[in-house]
Formats: structure tokens, sequence, C-alpha cells
């Protein structure tokens, strides 16, 4: 209440300067300069009082102290009240308005007027106290407000011009321009004006610091090229990829397409990247301020026919990256795209994956492995994957999952889908499955394998579902696509709402909570 307090007697004492000029001026009374002695080049209060610049619409500008101070007050007390977040936003808007006049007006007295009047610049002084009390009493809400502004932007203004194009398209520039803003002084304010963090948050998982849950899924950044930009977001950990021994250019167009009824993205680009050498050429040198993750698959190339190829191709990639001096912090070994040419080379067996880990274990790798898994499949089928991926200590967790192959899946809108013959699903279709799975692996696995969640994130209670069922992490590519590049950010926030109203000090208390129950 001490904020509230000192807050409220500031603007009281601005009510009653900006009465006192108002009832001077009726008056026609010029009240006196204590300053005069003072500041003799800037003495004569009466010749900014008895300007045309006092004056507004023919209303005093006093008047409009009185009105804005007493908005101000009445805000604070609202909010004392009620503790609700439209008041805190309204009580920064009002400050923001107080200190842009207050700033005008002195410029008027100084610049142009080449006066001072004592009581204006006190109101001015109450105006900047005010402002800068606000910005550090309520630095949350400030940022929620300035989030929900670009949010609002992008949603209703930029989202529906974007979405006029071709998807390809417009993911292109968008990671040309991420690129460039990793290049130059941009990614530090966005830093500094988009990137909400909280220690409640922060998480050391298989050895590496995450300063947030929030990360970039693989299949985004598939060439590598944002690994110095997307900090400035807000996430607390990116992957890159999916990447493999031998380059590929991508299927057959359509590759990417949108389902805006659906909140999903039709995707078929098949692993399209440059090439395991070509990424550990472009990663070898640089240093990353979130813990960064290659993913790496099977070449998607009709010449590797059985799955011993397969296998020695999945190898060469690891052991290019693992030669190379890159600071990622973990792989990603994905085994279930479902876009690839291979369909006769299948690791959701048994079998054929416990061969693929075998290979693997025999590299030593230096660096923790998350298996990226499939959601098209049947619990049975997932756990038994399971039951081998777990006897392998190398492989800390699993990401669950990755697409969705049902186009019968009644949360996909069925006209939407009949547009697109080939690809599978991203976004809200894959939500509930994914929750499924992420409840099953950890009330079976849960001791031993750490879960990060994919799949239908947009919001931070689509996270906190993924964390209570016993995620640890979360990844997302779709959500930010269609709440905007600030969701990331509003996600941490809001998950700091969440640990906050269930009573908890940091998100590793909340991670499996509902399981448990």
């Amino acid at each position: 209440m001490k904020k509230f307090f000192i807050l409220a007697l500031l603007s009281l004492f601005g009510i009653a300067d900006a009465a006192y000029l108002t009832y001077e001026h009726y008056q026609q009374v010029t009240p006196p300069c204590t300053v005069n002695h003072l500041l003799p080049i800037a003495s004569d209060c009466g010749k900014v009082l008895r300007s045309s610049y006092s004056v507004m619409f023919g209303i005093p500008l006093a008047v409009f102290g009185i009105i804005q101070y007493s908005f101000l007050l009445l805000v604070i007390i609202l909010l004392a009240v009620y503790r609700k977040k439209i008041f805190a936003y309204w009580v920064i808007l009002q400050s923001m308005i107080g200190a842009i006049f207050s700033l005008y007006f002195m410029y008027i007295q100084i610049g142009i007027l080449k006066s001072i009047c004592t009581y204006c610049t006190l109101s001015a002084l109450i105006s900047f106290v005010i402002f800068f009390l606000v910005a550090k009493f309520f630095f949350r809400e400030k940022a929620s407000l300035r989030l929900n502004i670009i949010a609002f932007f992008y949603q209703n203004i930029m989202k529906p011009v974007l979405f006029l194009l071709d998807p390809e398209f417009i993911h292109n520039i968008m990671v040309a321009r991420g690129e460039l803003i990793g290049k130059t002084f941009i990614k530090h304010i966005l830093n500094w004006k988009l990137n909400y963090s909280s220690p409640k948050l922060k998480q050391k998982i298989a050895g590496i610091n995450f300063s947030g849950p929030v990360g970039l899924a693989a299949g985004f950044d598939y060439e590598a090229r944002l690994t110095q930009a997307l900090y400035s977001l807000g996430f607390g950990f990116q992957t890159v990829g999916t990447i493999t021994s031998l380059p590929y250019e991508g299927n057959p167009y359509p590759r990417l397409g949108r389902l805006p009824k659906s909140r999903s993205l039709m995707v078929n680009k098949g692993f399209k990247n440059p090439g395991a050498e070509n990424i550990t050429q472009k990663l070898n040198k640089l240093n990353f301020n979130i813990p960064l993750g290659i993913s790496i698959g099977g070449s998607n190339n009709e010449n590797i026919e059985n799955i011993n190829q397969a296998i020695e191709d999945v190898k060469q990639s690891f052991r290019l990256f693992e030669k190379s001096k890159i600071k990622n912090s973990y792989y990603e070994l994905n085994i279930s795209c479902p876009n690839l040419i291979n369909t006769n080379i299948d690791f959701y067996k048994p079998k054929n994956l416990n061969q693929l880990l075998q290979s693997i274990k025999r590299l030593k790798l230096k660096k923790p492995v998350f298996i990226k898994m499939p959601i098209s499949i049947t619990d049975k089928e997932f756990i038994s994957l399971l039951a081998v991926i777990e006897k392998f200590k190398f492989v800390k967790g699993v990401i669950i999952g990755n697409l969705l192959k049902d186009r019968k899946n009644k949360l996909l809108d069925q006209q939407e889908v009949k547009k697109f013959k080939v690809g599978n699903f991203s976004g809200k279709p894959c939500e509930p499955r994914s929750n499924e799975l992420i409840k099953l692996t950890f009330r079976k696995y849960g001791s031993r394998l750490v879960i990060i969640g994919c799949g239908g994130i947009f919001n931070g209670q689509d996270a906190y579902k993924k964390i209570t069922l016993g995620a640890s992490l979360v990844q997302l590519i779709t959500g930010m696509i269609y709440q905007g590049p600030q969701v990331i950010s509003q996600i941490n926030m809001e998950l700091e709402e969440l640990l906050k109203k269930d009573g908890y000090y940091n998100i590793r208390e909340a991670i499996g909570i509902d399981n448990n129950k």
C-alpha cells in the first residue's frame, strides 16, 4: 500500500498546484516567482502565465492539469482497492501523458519564452516523479501493456496482411530479417523491449541452465540463421534444424500452408536443410545467449534404402557436430518426421530404434540427447519406444511430439484440410494427443526421462497445462506465427502469474502436479 500512498500524495500536490494557478488565472493575478533572484535570465512568471501558450481552446492549461491529476488520483485509488490489471494500465498511460505534456511545456518555457514559472515547473517535476515511480512500481504491468499493444498490432494489422501472401515466402523474409537483426544493435533494443523473464522460470536440466521454459522447436530455423536473435524475444532455449548429413532442398510444393480456423499449419518440408557440413561451418565460431540444440535426423534421400544405411547416415551427422567446436548445449534426435521419402525406414519399431541408439552410444557423445517423438501412434507403441529409450543413459529425455497425421481429426477444419493433398499438421490439433502422451510418459518414466512438451501452445495456460502434466520445458512454432513474436514473453509472464496463484516459488515445483493428483 505504500506505493499507492506515495503516488496519491504526489497527485494531490499536483492538484493543489494546478488549482492555485487556475484560481490566479481567473482572478487575473500573477503569482510571485520565488526563483527571481536565483535565475535572473528566466525570472518572469508573468511572461509565462500571460503568454498565448498558457491557454488552450480558451481554457487555462492549469485546468487541464487539475483534470490530469484528478484522473490519476482516481485510478490510483481504484487500483489500490480492486488490484485489476486494467487500472494498472490506466495509471501507466496517465503518467505517460502527464510526463509527455510536461516535457513539452518545459520546452515552451525554456526554449521559446526564455522564462520559468515556478509553479508550472513544480507541476512538471511532480509529473516526472510520478512517471518514474510508476515505471519502477509497475515494471511488470508496463511490460505486459507493451506486449499487449504489440500483440494487438500484429494480430489485427500485420497478420491479416502477411496471411494474404505465400507462407513459405513470408517465412523466408522473416528469417532473413531475424538474421539481420542478430547482426546489429537492434537485437539489444528488442531484448530491452520484448524480453520478459523471471527467476521463477529458471531451471537446471541435464546439466544445462535454462533461463526460461519456452524454446523454439525444430522445423523453423532449419538453416541456423536465428541463433543470435531469438533470445531477445524471451526464448529460454532454441533448436536449429532438423539437420541431416546430406543437404535437401525440400519436398515438392506445397511445403507450407495455413489453416486459420484450425489454428494449424500444413507442413511438408521433409527435412529441408543445407546439410550438416554447412551448418557446422556456420555455427563454429558463434556464442549463444541461450542453450542451443541441434536437431539431427536421417537424410531424406532415395539412395538410402535400408535401416543400416539410415543409421550410418545419422551417425555421420553426429560425428561432424562432435568434431566441430560448436558451443551447442544438447542434441535432438528426430525419429518422427512424417514427410520423408524413405517410408520403408521406420524407427518406430523398437528393434530399429534400439539398433540406432546402440550405434549412437558408441560415439560417446559429450552432450545430452533428447529424442523427438511421434504422436500419431498408439499408447502401447509409444510405451514400447520409451522402454527402449530408457535403457540408454546418454538420452536424457523426450520431446512430445511431432506433427499430426490424422486428417480426419475433429480439431481440423475439413474444408481447410481439403486444400492440401500432402503434408501433416501442427498447432492446436496436436495439443490433446501431445498432452495425453506427456501424462503417460511422466507416469511411466517421469523419474528417468525429462519431458519437453510441444504442440498447440498459444498462451501461458497451454504451456502450464503441459508443465503440470509432466513437461519440464515446452517448445512452439505455430503459436508464434499466429499470436506474434511477443507471445514468448507473454507466456513467460503468464506462467509467473500461474505459479504465484498456485503458491509455487519455482516452475520446478509445478512439474507433473496434475499427474501426481
